[in-house]
């Protein structure tokens, strides 16, 4: 299964090269897995059973991404982002990078950090035409949601399952990692500041969209799709029910909305979701799908569990353990290879809001920003912009590498020093003093 794996993996990376589609080979690497895992297993009922168990949660993240895109395509198609597009002013290259970056990291603490993608990478093109300078911000995009999303319960996966399970609980986890995922956002941005492409002359990154025209009831169309996106985590915490339920709630609500202002209108027919559904990208949630199903053969198998008890073995200390969780996070995706380090250690071996626990949410969600298919945002990004593999590993990896460890570093230094933001405003005299 590993040599299968490895063979799928390579074929994604050298898909330019081998001219086969990325979607296309994680499908059969999925499929391939599966088989093998089904001939392994103790019996064909057990490998079903885990393949049904896989398919409900690789589901759930599928039909999140569909309806997410979705929504996005509609309020793009009325012009929507045109209100946020044009606050956006300054034409200056490196200011512009600073003000991307943070908007997303800042977007992805309360969206979780696969619809902050969509949303920044779709407004990206409304203010940057094609070009190298685009793709480095998408990049930055990706590690910004990333780092945003690791700081919060609810904005990243693997943070609200650790959350869920105990592991972290909410004031220790902001207080303890907003600073060390700022710092990993911030050295990132500061090196491409420097970069050739960012400090380029002559080159246009006026607003694209400055000559186009909202859309009748653009401006609606844009609240309830924002609206309905930003929903989603309330969704989650008033009803227990799975994300992917409340953006499926948003997607019909702007459905039948867009339906109704839209009626007996034949030149509109565009601005309607039928029209969307066949604009949005359907391959890059395939290539998604196929690779979500890959790893969880892997992790049915015990392979991932393997992996987690030979570092358990030959690591010394738990800080070793969770970066190098995380850099094991670009290559193989965090969810499993986080579920996998919970059925490792309980709260027995490390108590809730341990540093082994809070490096792990750190970890586990920066550490895919080192390469595009390392993380969820980074696939979004590679499918929605049709980046390279090498394209960004010669770019970018190295940047956020350098933001990954940073951060690490920063958040040693801040626990070492027991140094860390008040949980509440009574606790900030006794901080300040001492």
């Amino acid at each position: 299964m590993v040599l299968l794996f490895g063979i799928g993996y390579a074929g994604i990376i050298f898909e330019e090269s081998l001219a086969f589609n990325k979607s296309g080979v994680g499908l059969l690497m999925a499929v391939g897995l599966w088989v093998i895992r089904s001939i392994g297993a103790p019996s064909t009922e057990i490998a079903a059973s885990e393949l049904t168990h896989a398919t409900a949660e690789v589901s759930e993240i599928v039909f999140f991404l569909l309806g997410a895109m979705t929504i996005v395509e509609i309020v793009d198609a009325h012009q929507g982002f045109k209100l946020v597009t044009d606050g956006i002013t300054t034409r200056k290259p490196r200011t512009l990078l600073w003000v991307i970056g943070f908007v997303t990291f800042f977007l992805s603490s309360i969206l979780d950090n696969l619809t902050t993608t969509i949303i920044m990478v779709s407004l990206l093109r409304k203010l940057v035409p094609p070009s190298e300078y685009r793709k480095l911000l998408g990049a930055v995009i990706v590690i910004a949601a990333n780092a945003g999303g690791a700081w919060t319960p609810i904005g990243d996966v693997t943070t609200t399952m650790l959350w869920i399970h105990g592991q972290i609980s909410t004031m220790p986890t902001l207080k303890d990692l907003v600073i060390p995922s700022a710092v990993s956002l911030a050295v990132p941005l500061a090196l491409l500041s420097l970069t050739s492409e960012v400090n380029g002359k002559g080159q246009d990154f006026s607003n694209v969209m400055a000559s186009e025209q909202m859309a009748p009831r653009g401006k609606l169309v844009f609240s309830v799709g924002v609206g309905a996106l930003v929903f989603v985590p309330v969704f989650k915490a008033l009803t227990g029910l799975p994300p992917y339920m409340g953006m499926l709630l948003g997607l019909g609500i702007l459905w039948i909305l867009t339906d109704a202002i839209h009626y007996g209108e034949s030149e509109r027919q565009r601005l309607k979701v039928p029209q969307a559904l066949s604009r949005i990208d359907t391959q890059g949630a395939l290539f998604f799908l196929g690779i979500l199903l890959s790893v969880s053969s892997l992790e049915a198998a015990g392979v991932l569990r393997e992996l987690a008890n030979y570092l358990d073995a030959h690591i010394p200390n738990v800080e070793l353990i969770a970066s190098a969780v995380g850099v094991i996070s670009a290559i193989i995706d965090n969810v499993p290879l986080v579920a996998a380090t919970m059925g490792m250690y309980d709260l027995s071996s490390f108590a809730q809001d341990s540093e082994f626990w809070q490096l792990i949410a750190f970890c586990a969600g920066t550490g895919g920003s080192m390469l595009i298919i390392g993380s969820a945002a980074g696939v979004a990004f590679m499918g929605m912009e049709k980046v390279d593999f090498f394209w960004y590993l010669r770019k970018v990896s190295g940047f956020a590498f350098a933001g990954y460890a940073a951060g690490i570093a920063a958040y040693l230094a801040l626990h070492n020093f027991n140094i860390s933001l008040p949980t509440t405003i009574a606790e900030v005299p006794s901080i300040l003093g001492s």
